[in-house]
């Protein structure tokens, strides 16, 4: 225990030293006095011109000092397929690790033999054909313990129809976002 606080005391000691041989320059420009003229009053057109400057925090960098945001709201990619999706029930939604993963489905009269199970994976943020892969798993069962799971192929109706689906609605909505900043 004794050593325990002897470490303790030579810590602090240690870092007090440092702040206080180091801390005597930094501060010396720590407050420099703003001009009001020249700063605006609206926090809003503040925290814009902060952001143009590069004046803010990242946290994907050290070196950097741009401040960017990312939200899945701000995606088109993943909205529209969140909407497309909306009809089945999901079972993993993750924005940062990019992938929507639904529960098995079945519709009408095929329901209790034939599911689907729908995977999205958002391989880039762009509009684009190549960004996302769809992949459909079909499970097949003939009894409630005999069922049979299979891999659709790349050329499957409903990849092709999924994923024009997707894409048809995140052009729309990049269109929508795009054209709602312009009137900004």
């Amino acid at each position: 225990m004794k050593k325990y606080i002897n470490f303790l005391i030579l810590i602090i000691f240690a870092s007090t030293l440092s702040l206080t041989s180091t801390g005597c320059q930094r501060l010396k420009n720590f407050h420099k006095p703003v001009d009001l003229k020249k700063s605006p009053l609206d926090p809003d057109e503040r925290a814009r011109r902060n952001i143009e400057e590069g004046r803010g925090i990242s946290l994907k960098g050290l070196g950097n000092k741009k401040t960017t945001y990312e939200f899945s709201t701000s995606n088109p990619m993943w909205r529209a397929s969140l909407e497309t999706l909306d009809f089945i029930p999901l079972t993993t939604v993750d924005y940062s690790g990019g992938m929507i993963i639904t529960d098995w489905y079945s519709e009408g009269s095929s329901g209790a033999n034939e599911s689907l199970k729908i995977t999205v994976r958002f391989l880039s943020n762009e509009v684009r054909s190549d960004s996302l892969k769809v992949i459909v798993h079909k499970k097949n069962c003939s009894t409630s313990n005999n069922c049979s799971i299979s891999l659709l192929p790349e050329d499957s109706k409903i990849k092709i129809e999924l994923l024009s689906v997707i894409l048809k609605k995140a052009a729309l909505l990049d269109i929508e976002d795009k054209s709602s900043k312009k009137k900004q």
